[in-house]
């Protein structure tokens, strides 16, 4: 039986990988992954990874890897759409009727949703600049907010008028039905009239775009006191609130030392016009782990800047525990004298807010005041216990001034020596150094120059040019605004310019994936690739995800380098061909002369 995407998507999200693996392998934690002895080859140091923010498993020694389909699939020898219904039964997830046709298209396709998202986008915008319509929108944003028109024009702000039809008959004209407009959360139908009515009235509009510039949603806010303050979007076939971030399109290009994350539009707003273009929002909601996974895609450092009251600060300590889990160096910031970073902005200048942002918290100080809560320092055993988290969380600073800085705090929270403490840090480090060493040599021997290479029996012909390959196909599963690029012709990019057949298969796939209604998620390629294949596929994108450079120059570069290869053998093909065939004339004259 076929799944649909949509189904398996499900099956997967509703699937604990820590709880499912760990029935087969006895996990330990490190770090924001989880490690084990593979159960698919024997080995007695532990290479098997388990990550269960991105709800993906990996061996650096026998190279499997997956999501929780491809796990059942080896650990129970089922194929592709048996592993589904296995995870699904589990799951108590009903499967589909085999009446159904899930491949059929259904509803309203996200391409559709981004071509009415994007006209809206264009009538609220005009409503904004139009004074007869959208005056008070923009006295809104100029003086209440003290907005720049540059800055409103930079974020694509509009305003929808108080109106239940004015966007509705806007895109009547444009072909839309009430249907579709209903599917992308642009109306709502009556349920005394039966008629459409526009979602977003009387509200100044902020579009959210996605790192590839499509508007994927909307968010609404009143200019008075009114309730709801906010309406956003809900979920539609182009947009998942856990999924997006407000102006990742800006912050992508400038987030390398660190993102600030922020409550709300405004905020970000405030702190982009102050010159601070690294700020996001989440969109309504509460961070999630998939919102983590995002931040990991881009940055390693994390500054929260929420509201300075009580509500705002809880946020803070869940938001730093979730960017946490996925290895993020997470900070808080601080703000006396004011709510939230617009308002700081606005009464004390950008310098003194760039001030703070230096001087912000680690999370050290955090981890540790939990890590004390645990014990009773009064009891001997607690006090060892104690000192053992403190000295591994403190282990995994990789700067030496920084930890002697925790190790002085530990001491005086423990009562214990610096030494005694800093010798036990020490052997940590050690144990986790020689682990990382032998980790790297088992991958070193295992990828030595492609030979026997089951998966890619090219690879051993020509490893720059694998390496080249694996690279951009690395890359290209990690962040979609690359994948938009070479779907748009934007970067020159092609199946004819990959020299091996495997990885020609995995680009086609994952390009047929992107264009796909549901998008592209990874645990769908496992319906057009084999166990071992998907495990060969998830080493690329560790491997990429392993480096901290990976910006649009790196891709482009990877790129250039795999098209000069094809090209450079395409021609050497084109010239062998062309001496063959005059050794072939010349030895025919020469017959010919003869008789």
């Amino acid at each position: 039986m076929r799944f649909s995407d949509s189904f398996v998507q499900e099956v997967v999200d509703r699937t604990d990988i820590e709880e499912l693996i760990g029935r087969y392998v006895t996990l330990k934690r490190s770090g924001s992954n989880l490690m084990g002895c593979c159960p698919f080859h024997s080995e007695k140091t532990p290479s098997f990874s388990v990550s269960p923010s991105k709800k993906l498993f990996f061996c650096f020694g026998c190279q499997a890897g997956g999501s929780v389909i491809t796990f059942v699939q080896k650990a129970e020898n089922l194929d592709f759409p048996e592993a589904v219904e296995y995870l699904a039964n589990r799951a108590g997830i009903p499967l589909p009727r085999e009446s159904e046709d899930p491949t059929a298209p259904k509803g309203v396709s996200r391409k559709r949703v981004l071509d009415m998202n994007l006209e809206a986008a264009r009538f609220f915008r005009a409503c904004l600049f139009d004074p007869a319509v959208g005056g008070e929108g923009m006295r809104y944003f100029r003086e209440n907010r003290r907005m720049s028109e540059a800055t409103v024009k930079h974020f694509g702000l509009g305003f929808a008028p108080n109106s239940f039809n004015a966007l509705t008959d806007h895109m009547h004209r444009l072909g839309y039905s009430d249907e579709e407009l209903i599917a992308a959360c642009l109306c709502g139908k009556s349920q005394k009239t039966g008629r459409a009515y526009d979602y977003f009235r009387n509200r100044v509009i902020f579009p959210i775009i996605d790192p590839s510039g499509n508007v994927v949603a909307f968010g609404g806010r009143v200019m008075d006191d009114s309730k709801p303050k906010y309406l956003n979007s809900s979920d539609t076939p182009a947009f998942k609130k856990s999924r997006h971030l407000f102006a990742l399109n800006f912050a992508k290009n400038d987030c390398a030392e660190r993102m600030i994350l922020c409550e709300g539009y405004m905020d970000v707003i405030a702190l982009h016009a102050a010159g601070f273009s690294s700020a996001v929002a989440t969109l309504g909601t509460a961070i999630t782990p998939e919102h983590a996974r995002i931040f990991a895609k881009y940055t390693k450092k994390v500054i929260i800047s929420y509201d300075s009251d009580e509500a705002g600060q809880n946020a803070a300590k869940k938001a730093m525990r979730i960017l946490g889990e996925v290895g993020m160096d997470v900070r808080v910031l601080r703000m006396n004298g004011a709510k939230d970073p617009d308002e700081f902005i606005r009464n004390f200048g950008a310098d003194r807010f760039r001030r703070l942002l230096e001087e912000s918290k680690t999370g050290f100080e955090y981890q540790a005041e939990r890590v004390l809560a645990q014990y009773d320092l009064a009891i001997g055993s607690d006090k060892i216990k104690a000192s053992g988290d403190l000295c591994s969380i403190i282990a995994e600073y990789w700067s030496a001034v920084e930890r002697e800085v925790y190790l002085s705090y530990a001491s005086q929270k423990l009562g214990l020596p610096v030494e005694v403490l800093k010798n036990s840090v020490e052997q940590i480090r050690r144990k986790n150094k020689r682990e990382t060493v032998a980790r790297e040599s088992r991958e070193a021997q295992a990828s030595l120059k492609n030979f026997g290479d089951r998966i890619n029996p090219e690879a051993s012909s020509d490893p720059r040019a694998v390496a080249a390959e694996e690279a951009v196909l690395g890359l290209l599963i990690l962040f979609e605004e690359y994948r938009s690029a070479v779907e748009k012709g934007e970067i020159p990019l092609s199946d004819e310019h990959f020299i091996t057949s495997f990885n020609r298969r995995v680009f086609c796939a994952v390009m047929e994936r992107h264009a796909s209604p549901s998008g592209f998620r990874f645990e769908l390629l496992g319906a057009d690739f084999e166990p071992d294949e998907i495990g060969r596929i998830e080493k690329m994108e560790v491997a990429r995800r392993q480096l901290s450079q990976n910006g649009p120059e790196v891709f482009r570069s990877a790129v250039n380098v795999l098209r000069g290869i094809s090209e450079r053998k395409e021609k050497a093909g084109g010239d062998l061909h062309s001496h063959l065939a005059y050794l072939r004339s010349k030895k025919a004259n020469i017959h010919n002369r003869k008789d």
